[in-house]
């Protein structure tokens, strides 16, 4: 079993940044075990969207279009924990933020909306103009 904690948001103004920790562990091995993790966001009355994706074995990154020139993750493999990094935060990026982990698709990517089997309680980010 594996259990994803994230932390992090808080309230911001608009321009400012954020960086969203998510640290996975896993109860039954001393190895991590997934493959790909990724970020996800939901704002209220919407549907969640995934934002990016990780490949935890090489480190390959993918973004959606609507926010590659901002968002920004990373991984410290030692730690067992990625990073979302956020610049220029819009009010529009209000929502709670999820990290999820999963297996690699067939063709060895992390994608989106991929399958995700363990995902985190949100952080929430509010960014105010």
């Amino acid at each position: 079993q594996v259990q994803l904690v994230e932390s992090g948001g808080g309230s911001v103004q608009a321009g400012g940044s954020l960086r969203l920790s998510c640290t996975g562990t896993s109860a039954t091995s001393r190895t991590f075990g997934p493959n790909c993790m990724g970020w996800f966001r939901q704002s209220p009355g919407k549907q969640r969207e995934g934002v990016g994706t990780i490949n935890l074995g090489g480190g390959t990154t993918y973004y959606v279009d609507s926010v590659k020139d901002r968002f920004t993750i990373s991984q410290d493999s030692a730690k067992n924990t990625i990073y979302l990094q956020i610049e220029r935060l819009q009010a529009e990026d209000t929502a709670m933020y999820y990290c999820a982990a999963g297996p690699r698709s067939s063709d060895g990517r992390c994608r989106l909306p991929g399958t995700y089997y363990f995902w985190g309680q949100g952080t929430q980010v509010t960014v105010s103009s």
